[in-house]
């Protein structure tokens, strides 16, 4: 099961990755609130990464909501979210069965509690991401822009182009 989840961040991890270079470069053509937002909803999907790290790491995440006050500039989000990306990569690929069934129980920011195993976190931080950069990407979309084809089936094929029958791709940045 650890596999499923390191492919699938290495995934997220790819996703993210394009969806910056997309947005960066095109920074210029996106109106002031619009730019506002792609980066501010990228950084609340950053944020409840970082929460749920802390959950399973058991260290404080240092988060009492799930977004900032400031919002940080695209180099600023880049290098945060390569960073909780590597720590994801590096922990699914890590993770071992009964790691994956350990129960966390922890505090929302809003201060609920919860209780979570490790790869129904692993799941949300999944599913959660997917859905905020489709956010994101409509964003580029109602501007006529550029996007990734951010999906993990076209991950899968550039990463291993034998799997396409065949056709040619190239990989994925590492």
């Amino acid at each position: 099961m650890s596999r499923l989840f390191a492919d699938a961040f290495r995934y997220k991890s790819w996703a993210n990755h394009a969806l910056l270079d997309d947005g960066e470069r095109q920074w210029a053509a996106l109106p002031d609130e619009d730019a506002r937002f792609f980066v501010r909803i990228l950084n609340h999907a950053h944020v409840v990464d970082r929460i749920f790290i802390g959950h399973l790491t058991g260290k404080p995440h240092g988060f009492d909501a799930d977004n900032t006050v400031t919002t940080p500039t695209i180099a600023e989000l880049r290098a945060a979210i390569a960073q909780a990306d590597a720590w994801l990569v590096d922990y699914a690929a890590g993770a071992t069965a009964e790691e994956l069934a350990r129960e966390i129980e922890f505090e929302f920011t809003d201060g609920d509690r919860g209780c979570m195993r490790a790869e129904e976190i692993l799941l949300h931080l999944l599913t959660h991401g997917n859905i905020h950069r489709g956010m994101a990407e409509r964003v580029l979309a109602v501007h006529g822009l550029d996007r990734p084809a951010d999906t993990f089936t076209h991950f899968l094929h550039l990463e291993n182009p034998s799997r396409r029958n065949g056709k040619a791709a190239s990989k994925p940045p590492a």
